[in-house]
């Protein structure tokens, strides 16, 4: 039998279990979309892809940060922004330890995303992109599948910062 420390401790190692496979599945999901159209390039097929009218596959190598920010040559400012990238997702690992509520699993995809774009910085010294949207000729930047969890986990993250200061200051109104 349980004791109620041991519940408790049980009860937060299986969230943060579950955390750990959501970081995972979309490490998974962006590896396999890259391995994917990486190994369409090397097998000679064209990586140039009109699927919509306003989407395109178009396989580019991005050395900055999301979105094709920052981008260089691999040299010290590609080290220092991959290390500051590092230090970021140690910050991230700490804060998925000590949030609660909703919080983890928008930070678990921030993680997911970013491990998959940390692994493409020290394996092949850029990301490969290939998310093309644009309308008629105004394109916006090139992103991967890595780059959407990461942005839907911050447009999340800052929703929620919003909605629950709104619902304090409207629980602080009602009080006084």
């Amino acid at each position: 039998m349980l004791c109620k420390g041991e519940k408790l401790s049980n009860i937060k190692f299986k969230n943060l279990l579950n955390h750990f496979i959501i970081i995972i599945l979309i490490f998974i999901i962006d590896r396999i979309s890259k391995i994917y159209l990486l190994n369409l390039q090397e097998n000679g097929t064209d990586v140039d892809l009109y699927i919509f009218p306003f989407l395109n596959i178009f396989l580019v190598w991005n050395t900055g940060i999301g979105f094709g920010l920052f981008s260089t040559d691999p040299n010290i400012f590609y080290h220092l922004l991959t290390f500051i990238i590092a230090i970021i997702n140690l910050v991230l690992i700490i804060l998925l330890f000590n949030l609660n509520g909703i919080r983890k699993y928008f930070i678990s995809m921030i993680l997911g995303g970013s491990f998959g774009n940390f692994f493409d910085r020290i394996y092949y010294f850029a990301v490969p992109d290939f998310v093309d949207l644009h309308i008629g000729n105004f394109h916006w930047f090139i992103f991967n599948i890595a780059d959407i969890f990461i942005t839907i986990g911050i447009i999340c993250l800052i929703l929620v910062e919003i909605f629950d200061k709104n619902m304090n200051k409207e629980h602080n109104a009602k009080n006084i």
